[in-house]
C-alpha cells in the first residue's frame, strides 16, 4: 500500500472511529433519558410494574431473535446496509414512542427501537473493534466512555424539557431529531467504509457458513464464560439503572426530582469511572481490575439497600457507579479478544445468550409486583458474586 493509501486508510478509521462514538453517545442519550422518565411515564399512562417489565423485556427478546441473523450478516458483507438502515428505523421508533398515548403503541415503538438499535449500534461497535484488532479493550473503553456521556446528558435532557414544561414526549422528539443529524453524517461519509478491509475478507462467505462459524465458536469455553458473565453484570448496570428511579420512589420514599438527582449521581460517578478506566487499561490487566471492582461492589450494594439516609444512599451509588465503570468494556473487549476477526458473530452470540438474559427485568417486574420492590433489589446482588467466580475460573480454561 502506498504512503498516500496509508494516510487515507489512517484518516478514515480516526473518522469513522468518532462516527461510531457519536452513535453510542447518542444511544445511551437515549437510555438516560428512559431510566430517568420511567416515573413519568408510569404515571402519565398509568402502567403498573408488570407492564414496565414487558416494555423492558419483549423488546429485547424481539431483539434477540432479530439481530443474531444482522451480526452474520454482517460478518458477510452486508454491515454498511445493515447500520444505514438501522438508523433510519432508529429514528422511526423515536418517533413513534414520542407519540405515545397508551401502552401498546409505547410497545410498538420499543419493539422497533431494540432491533434498530442492534443494527445502528451494536453493528457500530463491531465495526469499531474490526478498524483496530490490537485495543479491544482500550476502545472498548472509549465506547464505554463516550456511552456514559450520553447516559449523564440524557436526564440532563429530561430535566430540561420539564423545567420548560413539556413532557417526557418532548425529549425523545428531541432525540429522533438528533438521530436524523447524526444520520445524514454517517450517509455523507459512508464511502469511508469502503477503505476498511478489516472486516471484507469474510464478504466472500454465505449465509450458511457464518451460522455454523457462529455455533462452532460456542466450543469454546471461554467464548461461553465470557457471553454469561455480561448477562450477570448487566444486573448492575442497565438492569439496576433501570429500576433506579423507581425505587427511589417507591421504596425510600423520593419525588420524582430526587429520583432524577439519583440517577444523575449514578450516572456521573459512572462517567468518571468510565474517564479514569482509558488510561488505568494502559497500565494494568483488565481483568485484575474486574475482580477488585467487583470484590468492591460485593462490599458496597448491601449498604446502599440497607441504609436508610437518603443522602448516605447517594454518596453510596455514586461509589456503585464509579467502581462497576469497566465491567462491561473489559468483558466484551475479552469476548472479542477470543473470537478475532468475527465481530458480527459476537453480536450475533451476545443477542442469542440475551434470549435468556432479556427475560430477567419481567421476572424482576413479576417479583416486585407480588413482593416489594426492596425485597426484588436483593436479587441483584447476584451479579458482583457472579463476576468473582467467573474471573477465577477464566485461569483455567484454554
Amino acid at each position: 500500500m502506498s504512503l498516500h493509501g496509508k494516510n487515507k486508510t489512517v484518516s478514515n478509521v480516526f473518522l469513522l472511529t468518532i462516527i461510531f462514538l457519536l452513535i453510542e453517545l447518542l444511544d445511551e442519550m437515549i437510555d438516560g433519558v428512559r431510566g430517568a422518565a420511567w416515573p413519568l411515564i408510569r404515571n402519565d399512562l398509568q402502567l403498573d410494574y408488570i407492564q414496565v417489565g414487558m416494555l423492558l423485556t419483549i423488546p429485547n427478546i424481539v431483539s434477540s431473535i432479530i439481530e443474531p441473523l444482522a451480526g452474520i450478516w454482517g460478518d458477510i458483507g452486508q454491515r454498511r446496509k445493515l447500520i444505514l438502515g438501522g438508523g433510519v428505523a432508529f429514528a422511526t421508533a423515536l418517533l413513534l414512542i414520542s407519540l405515545s398515548h397508551n401502552f401498546p403503541l409505547l410497545l410498538v415503538g420499543f419493539i422497533l427501537f431494540y432491533p434498530a438499535s442492534g443494527c445502528f449500534v451494536s453493528l457500530s461497535q463491531a465495526t469499531l473493534m474490526d478498524i483496530e484488532p490490537t485495543n479491544h479493550e482500550q476502545n472498548m473503553a472509549r465506547w464505554e466512555f463516550a456511552g456514559s456521556v450520553g447516559n449523564v446528558i440524557g436526564p440532563l435532557i429530561l430535566a430540561v424539557a420539564v423545567a420548560l414544561n413539556q413532557s417526557w414526549r418532548s425529549a425523545f422528539f428531541l432525540l429522533a431529531v438528533l438521530t436524523v443529524c447524526l444520520l445524514g453524517i454517517v450517509w455523507k461519509h459512508r464511502r469511508a467504509f469502503a477503505t476498511i478491509s478489516a472486516h471484507s475478507d469474510q464478504a466472500t462467505q454465505d449465509l450458511r457458513k457464518g451460522v455454523i462459524n457462529a455455533f462452532n465458536a460456542l466450543k469454546k469455553p471461554k467464548v461461553v464464560l465470557w457471553l454469561i458473565l455480561l448477562q450477570f453484570s448487566d444486573l448492575m448496570l442497565d438492569i439496576l439503572g433501570g429500576f433506579l428511579a423507581l425505587y427511589f420512589v417507591d421504596s425510600v420514599g423520593a419525588n420524582n426530582t430526587q429520583a432524577s438527582f439519583a440517577v444523575a449521581v449514578w450516572l456521573g460517578f459512572g462517567l468518571l469511572g468510565d474517564f479514569l478506566l482509558i488510561p488505568l487499561l494502559e497500565r494494568i490487566r483488565g481483568l485484575s481490575y474486574l475482580r477488585l471492582s467487583a470484590a468492591i461492589v460485593l462490599c458496597l450494594y448491601p449498604a446502599f439497600l440497607l441504609i436508610p439516609n437518603i443522602n448516605v444512599k447517594l454518596l453510596i451509588l455514586g461509589l456503585l457507579g464509579l467502581f462497576n465503570a469497566g465491567w462491561y468494556s473489559i468483558l466484551q473487549g475479552q469476548l472479542y479478544k477470543v473470537m478475532p476477526g468475527q465481530s458480527g458473530t459476537v453480536m450475533t452470540l451476545n443477542n442469542l445468550f440475551g434470549l435468556v438474559g432479556g427475560l430477567i427485568p419481567l421476572g424482576l417486574g413479576l417479583v416486585a409486583q407480588h413482593y416489594g420492590l426492596q425485597n426484588t433489589m436483593w436479587l441483584l446482588f447476584v451479579a458482583p458474586v457472579t463476576l468473582l467466580i467467573g474471573v477465577r475460573v477464566s485461569k483455567n480454561l484454554p
